[in-house]
């Protein structure tokens, strides 16, 4: 007997090491950057150059003077301490201060979250050539710009500061949710063949638009909240577009439609003050015949759009308007206990 489970223990031996040819993969590592020198590397480029598929590379509290490229990789995420905690300052002659992808190398299911990142050279964040990008949670001071790039999801962001726009796709597929875009030109624009959609966004104090959809591209707007800008939305050249359930005021202009686009659109709530509807000319003219039997006019009532809160009143008229229980991208405010009227 003791022979035959001397046996046994050799066969298993075998199965595992010798006759596999290597031993076992170590399973997904975390690589900790710190500049202190308490971490793995003190580089973010060495650590994230380092890292393979399945790993993560956390970046501990500082600001960087770094710049950063990744190219190449696979299935990596790169993880700060908190916007508060960890910047990208940026460093040399780059334009931009973090690049994912690049020609011809792409980058594929990369994740990148919890970190601020400046701009240099008027670019902050660019994308290029890579497909399954995640942004969350990022505070990003500058522009941030896509170029053939797919299945991009950019999430609980703040964007602004930019002398041009604050996201700009081209030729590229990508999702906008709930994040604040501000104090840009424009807010978004999408060029090219571009197909995104933007949902529960807030884009404000933009110069001219918050939004642009040019050339062939195709947008999909549903329930953001277009407020204090040059513009609401422009739909250009021979874009494609949907807008539902948005709130588009206290702009000059709430829609601008180009005879040569197509622009489907219910259920929003405009309140601008050189019009909600316009066609796209020199100048561009009024155009009333947009309004969709759907569409409100009228003050949204924001609990206070002088310091930026453009949560909804509970008195709003904004509230269960078709099947939106509101309108816009902000649950609207519930009254308080007080005010409530006994049942």
């Amino acid at each position: 007997m003791r022979y035959l489970i001397m046996l046994i223990g050799f066969v298993v031996w075998l199965g595992g090491t010798a006759l596999a040819g290597e031993p076992v993969a170590a399973g997904p590592r975390t690589i900790t950057v710190a500049l202190d020198g308490s971490g793995d590397f003190t580089s973010i480029q060495e650590a994230v150059d380092s890292a393979k598929k399945g790993d993560t590379v956390f970046l501990k509290p500082g600001a960087y003077p770094q710049d950063l490229t990744i190219h190449s990789k696979e299935n990596i995420k790169l993880i700060g301490a908190g916007t508060d905690k960890v910047t990208l300052l940026g460093h040399g002659q780059m334009v931009g201060v973090l690049h994912v992808g690049k020609w011809p190398y792409g980058a594929t299911n990369i994740e990148i979250k919890g970190m601020t990142i400046n701009e240099h050279g008027g670019h902050a964040l660019g994308i290029f050539n890579g497909n399954g990008i995640t942004l969350r949670d990022l505070h990003v001071k500058g522009m941030l710009f896509g170029q053939q790039v797919q299945d991009v999801r950019i999430e609980d962001c703040v964007i602004g500061g930019s002398e041009t726009t604050g996201v700009q796709f081209a030729d590229s597929q990508a999702v906008l949710v709930g994040n604040y875009i501000h104090d840009n030109d424009h807010g978004v624009n999408v060029a090219g063949k571009s197909e995104v959609r933007l949902e529960r966004n807030v884009i404000t104090r933009s110069l001219f638009e918050a939004v642009v959809v040019n050339d062939r591209a195709k947008a999909i707007l549903i329930r953001n909240t277009l407020v204090k800008n040059g513009g609401g939305a422009a739909f250009l050249g021979n874009s494609q577009s949907e807008a539902f359930g948005n709130v588009v005021g206290l702009n000059k202009v709430g829609f601008l439609v180009a005879q040569s686009s197509q622009a489907k659109t219910s259920f929003n709530a405009l309140y601008n003050s050189d019009g909600n509807y316009m066609r796209a000319g020199s100048p561009n003219t009024p155009a009333p015949e947009l309004k969709q039997d759907s569409d409100l006019i009228g003050d949204p009532r924001f609990v206070d759009a002088e310091h930026d809160d453009f949560r909804l009143r509970a008195d709003s008229a904004l509230l269960n308007v078709g099947q939106f229980p509101f309108l816009g991208a902000l649950p609207p405010v519930q009254p308080s206990a007080a005010n409530r009227q006994p049942k």
